[in-house]
């Protein structure tokens, strides 16, 4: 099949590549324009370098992008980790329209921070949505869906590198072939089920130890790697990434004050939390790197009895 795609970084490329490695013809590429001193976007460059034509425009309602998408001829457009608006005259170009990917179970956590928030609420489960895209925020119909389980100490590095990503690259391969050869179905989603959360960021992911444990450890596991689940030690951001959760009925009750850096070993930390403590295993101190918490311990920078978020 002839294609379309609008993408960027790494799912971008990944999808990219899936493409070709089958033989279909990627027509075209539209990425976002990089941030003054970024990083080349990985789909640009990995498009370039198959001599696949790269559009950048600042909006997908421009008139150019419009006509540069005409001009392709693709059969189908294929949206995947998209950051930017795209219209409805913009993604009905192709002659079998557009599918987009989005990493969550539609209608449930919609918005741009959708694998985090089913972490950080507890969620035994999410999976991911090929649906086709309407000038509402993650709502058009559906057209394929995969699940997966979140286990109890599951990161958004587990679910997302390890699942999501594949399962999200092939499904975009099967809901090409559904929609090209006309055999897909399309299922409106069910508005009484939808939730909708914004960005995790900075101020979302700051722990207040008097949550209870289990929020808390949640909280870190939905913000690992990114944006990083943090509190304060003595003025500076502690920012808290590889963890385990132990509840009170492992000692037979909460030592410590709310906070208060309880006990250490030679490789981690516990904070006091309500109904347990949190055992921190990596972490980043200040402008320091991510490192094993051993090391902070052995650095003197954090020592038994410090008072974390005061």
């Amino acid at each position: 099949m002839r294609i379309a795609i609008i993408g960027q970084q790494d799912f971008g490329k990944a999808v990219l590549e899936a493409f070709l490695a089958r033989g279909d013809q990627v027509a075209g590429v539209f990425c976002a324009p990089e941030k003054p001193g970024a990083r080349p976007d990985a789909l640009k460059v990995a498009a370039r370098e198959k001599n696949v034509p790269v559009f950048q425009f600042a909006s997908l309602k421009s008139e150019e992008a419009k006509g540069a998408m005409k001009k392709l001829d693709a059969e189908i457009g294929i949206m995947a980790f998209v950051l930017q608006f795209a219209p409805q005259d913009f993604v009905y170009i192709p002659k079998r329209g557009t599918i987009q990917y989005h990493p969550s179970l539609l209608p449930k956590h919609r918005g741009p921070s959708s694998i985090n928030w089913p972490i950080i609420r507890g969620d035994t489960k999410t999976g991911l949505t090929i649906f086709r895209p309407t000038d509402g925020l993650d709502e058009g119909p559906v057209i394929l869906q995969k699940e997966t389980e979140i286990g109890p100490d599951d990161t958004l590095g587990t679910v997302y590198f390890d699942r999501l990503f594949p399962m999200g690259v092939k499904a975009m391969l099967e809901a090409a072939d559904l929609v090209v050869s006309n055999k897909h179905r399309e299922v409106v989603q069910d508005e009484s089920r939808a939730t909708y959360e914004g960005w995790c960021r900075k101020a979302e992911a700051r722990i207040n130890w008097a949550n209870h444990v289990d929020f808390i450890y949640n909280t870190i596991r939905g913000c690992n790697p990114a944006p990083g689940a943090w509190t304060t030690l003595e003025g500076k951001e502690l920012q808290l990434f590889d963890a385990r959760k132990h509840s009170v009925c492992t000692f037979g009750g909460v030592k410590g004050k709310i906070g208060e850096v309880v006990e250490v070993t030679e490789k981690s930390f516990q904070v006091t939390a309500q109904g347990g403590r949190i055992e921190v295993l990596r972490a980043k101190l200040g402008d320091g790197k991510k490192v094993g918490a051993g090391e902070l311990l052995a650095n003197g920078q954090i020592k038994a009895g410090a008072i974390l978020g005061a």
